[in-house]
Order: C-alpha cells, then structure tokens, then sequence
C-alpha cells in the first residue's frame, strides 16, 4: 500500500523495522536510515533472516534539514516515521513539511541545551501542518502513546466522567548489568533527574526529583515502589481528557540502580552543560552516555516483564468506579521475535500501529495531533494482534 521512510536504528527502530517488515499489506517498501550506517546493516541482516523480507537502508543527518529533505525527495514515502533522537523532531518536521509527507514520532521534542521537555514547540506546527493538508501524529509509543489511548478508551467507553488517572510504568526485568538504561542514557538520565510535577486542581505542581512514592501491585510483576515523575503525555491529556481533577506519572527504580544514579548526581556526571576538560569542552553527561551499554544490546538474556497502565478514576451511571487499564510485556518473549528487550518493544510496536492507522486512513486528519483525539477503538483493536494484548481490571 505505502512506501515508508524509519529514521532512527537504535533498540526502538530495529523494532520498528521488525513490526512494519510483518505487514506486507501496508508496508509495501521500507527504508531505514541513519547516521550510523553500521546500526542500519545489522537490522536490515536481521529482518532479511527473520522475517525473509529485504529493506532498504542510508545514511542520513537528522539535524541536518536538506539532507533529509534529499533522501525523502529520492525515496518518496508516504509516511516518515521518527525514532530518532527527540532533539531531532523539528529538524524532521521541517523535512516533511517541505516534501509534503506525513510525520509520526514517539517522543516530544527536547532542546540539547535544557533538560525540558514539552509539546509547544511542535504544537507550533498546527496551522502550517493543516495548512499543507498534512499530519503529524505525537508521541506514538507506550507512554506517551498507549497510555494516552487507554485514557481516551476509559472517557469514551468506560465512564461518565473522569476524576482521576495514574500512569504506572514498571519495568519488572533484569540486564544482569550493574548500571544500564533501557532507552538512550542521555534522553532517559535527563528525564528522571529533573523535578517532579503533576496537575492538580487546575494547577501544575512540582516536587522534588524521586522524593514521592507510592507502592503499587503491578499485574504480572508484583508490588513495587514507584516514584512521581513528570511526562510529557501529562501535558496534553490534561487538555484532552474532559472533568480531569489529577493526573500523575510514575516509574519504578531499584535500589541498586537508584544508588548508581546518587553517585553520578553528586560527581557531575549526569551535567548537561560543557566543561573543560584537557584543553576540550565535553558535556558530562554525552561522556557518560558512550562509557554505559548501549540498550539495544541488552536484549539478549534480559529477563522478566515490563508492566504499564492507566489506573483510572471516576463514575459510571452515578456510581464510583476505579480501573486498570494495562499491558504486561516480557522480557524474553520480545527477544525471540525481533531481538529486542521489551522496553524497545513496547515503544516501537505502538508506533507501528500508529503508522498503520494512518496509512489505512483509519486515522486521518490535517494539523498536529496527540494520540488522545483520536478514535481509541482501532488502534486498540489493532495493538494486541501487533503483539501488546490490554486488559482491564476493576479495583
């Protein structure tokens, strides 16, 4: 049906390139490109002796807008679908606005220099995207992504009116490595040590970085501490989800990795600013990223399961109710069928259906859209076949 441009080949592109190969019915071409060739050459031997289907691969800048905008002009997709690095969303956007084609990521944009990230700069985009009959669909991964769809699934099926929801991440498995991210180190470092904040009342409020927690049965994993963070889905289901009075993020950390992260805090490691160092300027935290391993090569031997959901709160037919909309997600399983951990899979199979819903027009619309405005029973419909099954529970 379509031709479709993947840019990005670290743990969560190579799963996206697995996925997509699976649907020959949608994906009639594929091309994987990236600024390190060598990344793209180990998915595309993977795929051809996996799934038995030839990909094409390139190198390309990200940053760099006209060498996008060649290699797009020179494949002509009909969809680009990025998995890059956040700080390269614009670049991106900009790519597709000029050659006209649709755009699809699964993390907001962050600039290099400020550990902050939120959706004002690509919601920036909303007339020009409309204006150019094109869309740009956000944050179609887990979370953002699924937890945004479970949201929009429990205001329009599940109840009347929504009081409450608690997004809760665990990742319940084991690397076997003393000190290791499951997503880019600099992205996920950045992301943890920034202060806490959720949305109360018609207010943002903030907290401490990890400094409030809550215990939590996790379906599939077992009770586990986890600690308040701030996401970027927060920032648009606050807008979307009609009579919200909260809504809050939390992950879980142990405390072997939690003590890891301590250590580097207090020695700097984890600074996003240049020092001198031997006459250079390098940026802690970039140094940082190239001594710890790099998450897709965790994949092999990983064991146990990623738990996520939406625990959500309110009334149906005037009575309160309180569920659980979740995935469980192993570790093991991701690994046999296309060579990732499951925090990779969970990110890159919902970009894929998300990509699927728009190129079989069962997602359609012009400007910049969050997961949230859109019809959830599809892309529900759609998830467990891909490999992410969802349940509900009452609590």
């Amino acid at each position: 049906m379509s031709k479709v441009l993947i840019i990005g080949a670290g743990g969560v592109g190579g799963v996206v390139v697995h996925k997509v190969a699976q649907y020959k019915d949608v994906f009639t071409d594929i091309l994987l490109a990236s600024r390190t060739l060598e990344r793209c050459k180990k998915i595309q031997a993977q795929v051809k002796d996996l799934r038995k289907r030839d990909i094409a691969i390139a190198r390309v800048d990200a940053d760099n807008v006209k060498d996008t905008v060649a290699l797009i002009k020179d494949f002509k997709p009909k969809l680009v679908i990025n998995v890059a690095l956040p700080y390269q969303d614009l670049h991106i956007m900009d790519a597709c606005l000029e050659t006209g084609v649709d755009y699809l990521d699964t993390a907001n944009y962050e600039p290099p220099d400020v550990a902050k990230f939120e959706y004002k700069w690509q919601w920036a985009y909303q007339d020009r995207y409309k204006k150019a009959g094109l869309m740009a669909l956000l944050g179609s991964g887990f979370d953002p992504g699924v937890t945004n769809v479970f949201s929009a699934y429990a205001q329009k099926e599940l109840f009347d009116e929504i009081t409450s929801i608690d997004i809760l991440d665990c990742n319940g498995g084991s690397h076997g490595k003393a000190f290791a991210t499951n997503f880019n180190p600099e992205i996920n470092l950045r992301e943890i040590t920034q202060r806490g904040k959720y949305w109360e009342n018609g207010a943002w409020k903030d907290t401490d970085p990890l400094s409030v927690t809550m215990d939590f049965d996790f379906p599939g994993v077992g009770v586990r501490k986890a600690y308040l963070l701030y996401h970027e889905e927060l920032e648009s289901l606050v807008e979307n989800i009609r009579g919200l009075k909260r809504i809050r993020f939390w992950m879980t950390f142990g405390e072997q990795y939690l003590t890891h992260l301590r250590v580097l805090e207090n020695i700097g490691m984890t600074r996003i600013d240049p020092v001198d160092f031997e006459g250079h300027k390098i940026v802690p935290i970039k140094f940082l990223k190239a001594l710890l391993p790099d998450p897709s090569s965790l994949a092999e031997g990983y064991t146990g399961k990623t738990s996520i959901g939406c625990l959500v709160e309110g009334t149906k037919a005037g009575k309160p109710r309180k569920v659980f909309i979740y995935n469980v997600c192993d570790h093991a399983e991701c690994w046999k069928e296309v060579r990732a951990q499951a925090v990779s899979y969970t990110t890159g199979v919902p970009a894929v259906v998300g990509a699927m819903m728009m190129l079989t027009g069962k997602w359609r619309g012009e400007g910049v859209f969050n997961m949230e405005q859109l019809d959830p029973k599809p892309f529900l419909d759609a998830l467990g076949s891909a490999g992410l099954p969802w349940q509900v529970a009452e609590h």
